[in-house]
């Protein structure tokens, strides 16, 4: 049976990307993300590459939504080995709030896209340990080991799910199951807030920021899996000094 890689946050810039990573591995990919219209034309992509693919729309932060979602891809496809946790950290028309601005309802509405992935783990794990084998991948923020004050409540909440991928590769290392993170600073090409900053530049606060390949990334992501031998990769695409 082919592995079955997940791809939570299916969007045309690392998303896709992974999908496309995993794929010419000979896995079977399936798309979850809120914004099922674009599904039809990834899926298209996928298969002219000889990638079999399915489309499972789902807002993360939708409990029920995200966990049907992932029994359908189970029940299609027989299993899961592989998720990849990339979902937008936040709504791109919102704005994160400053560190010395925030206050307890920013952190928790932060906080929004982090539970997701442990309802994500909960979902998957099991079945994973039992069979000794699997892999959890999670894509952050640099903000959760660079202070950045302007990103503010999004720092914490991206420092909390570097912490619990980086807890969990601990863990697991042992049981065949294998968790890592990408933490990334920059902006991805062909990402929805690349597409955002580039026609909205004040949305930076002044900040130096540069580009990252998305293929780049989801090379390193494969990486990762693959090897096994470190539980993060990070991109910083920020100037010196910001």
């Amino acid at each position: 049976m082919s592995a079955t890689t997940v791809v939570i946050g299916a969007g045309p810039g690392l998303g896709m990307s992974i999908a496309h990573r995993f794929g010419r591995e000979d896995h079977r990919v399936a798309l979850i993300s809120r914004n099922g219209t674009r599904h039809p034309g990834y899926l298209s992509s996928l298969k002219a590459k000889g990638i079999e693919a399915t489309s499972h729309p789902a807002d993360v932060r939708d409990r029920d939504g995200l966990l049907a979602a992932l029994d359908a891809v189970a029940e299609q496809h027989g299993r899961i080995d592989v998720v990849y946790y990339g979902p937008g950290a936040a709504d791109p028309d919102a704005h994160p709030t400053p560190i010395t601005s925030t206050d307890v309802a920013a952190t928790k509405d932060a906080m929004t896209w982090v539970y997701p992935a442990i309802e994500t783990v909960g979902a998957v794990l099991p079945g994973m340990l039992e069979r000794g084998s699997g892999g959890l991948l999670f894509a952050g923020g640099l903000s959760s080991i660079v202070p950045m004050p302007i990103i503010g409540n999004l720092a914490i909440s991206s420092a909390a799910l570097r912490n619990y991928a980086v807890t969990l590769h601990a863990a697991l290392a042992d049981q065949g199951v294998y968790a890592g993170t990408l933490t990334i600073g920059g902006l991805i090409e062909r990402g929805d807030i690349h597409r955002m900053v580039t026609s909205q530049p004040e949305r930076l606060g002044g900040m130096d920021v540069g580009t990252l390949d998305p293929d780049t990334i989801a090379d390193a992501a494969w990486n990762l899996y693959a090897k096994r031998d470190t539980p993060e990769a990070v991109f910083n695409a920020f100037t010196p000094g910001d």
